[in-house]
């Protein structure tokens, strides 16, 4: 079921509006005010990306900025890759993997 954007001419408003059937765009209305004089605005889309995508980015040679960490996902990465290129066996990369998921866990909490 998509969720499609607008933008209201008389308002300027944002909307955002889930269709269930084709049928329903034309039934469309801007929340703030009520015209349905819109316009259907192209939207942001997102897609998901494995921890074994983004680890096979990191590069353990550099450091990342202070916006890279701001996604918890990404807090831990280089400790883990750096344990792989170190060689370490599975059960160090197990014990790695939980401490990282912890702190991923602790991180994500200060940003609820």
């Amino acid at each position: 079921m998509p969720i499609y954007e607008y933008r209201c001419k008389s308002c300027g408003a944002k909307t955002s509006l889930l269709v269930l059937s084709l049928s329903r765009q034309a039934e469309v209305e801007c929340q703030a005010c009520g015209s349905q004089d819109l316009t259907r605005l192209f939207s942001a889309f997102a897609y998901h990306r494995s921890e074994g995508d983004r680890l096979s980015e990191v590069d353990t040679g550099r450091a990342s900025g202070d916006e890279y960490y701001k996604d918890s996902r990404n807090v831990g990465l280089w400790a883990k890759k750096r344990v792989r290129e170190l060689g370490a066996d599975a059960e160090t990369q197990r014990q790695v993997d939980q401490v990282v998921d912890k702190a991923r866990d602790e991180t994500s909490k200060l940003f609820e």
